[in-house]
């Protein structure tokens, strides 16, 4: 599996990459292989403003529904559309094609609590 050095983590497997004020987040390549192939994703209003840590959408497989967690707060910018003719791109392309939303306004002080690629593979050799 694959955790790109540019990216922040969740222990709750989300990533984030921030650009300036926006931010652009998804599941890990881990969680998309947990959650099994990917059939619906649920995702949030344009305009919606999340805290880190809220629901922002839900990503069904044929296993179950989970939730996905903000891994940083801000405003709902972009929704990937592409995920409504093609869910299977967050298991096939979890970092580039298969990305959920984008947001704005983000909170930086957020990013202080996440982890970075490194990290994030050792706390995955904790839970095996």
């Amino acid at each position: 599996m694959s955790y790109p050095e540019n990216l922040k983590y969740t222990k709750d497997h989300e990533w984030v990459s921030v650009d300036g004020t926006s931010a652009t987040m998804g599941v890990t390549d881990f969680a998309q292989s947990e959650l099994g192939e990917i059939v619906f994703a649920d995702l949030p209003a344009v305009g919606k403003s999340v805290k880190q840590k809220d629901s922002i959408c839900v990503v069904e497989s044929t296993k179950a529904a989970s939730d996905v967690y903000a891994p940083i707060g801000g405003k709902v910018k972009e929704t990937n559309s592409k995920l409504n003719d093609n869910p299977g791109l967050i298991n096939s392309s979890p970092y580039q094609d298969g990305w959920l939303v984008r947001l704005e306004n983000i909170e930086s002080k957020d990013l202080g609590t996440l982890m970075s690629a490194q990290q994030y593979a050792e706390y995955l050799k904790g839970k095996a």
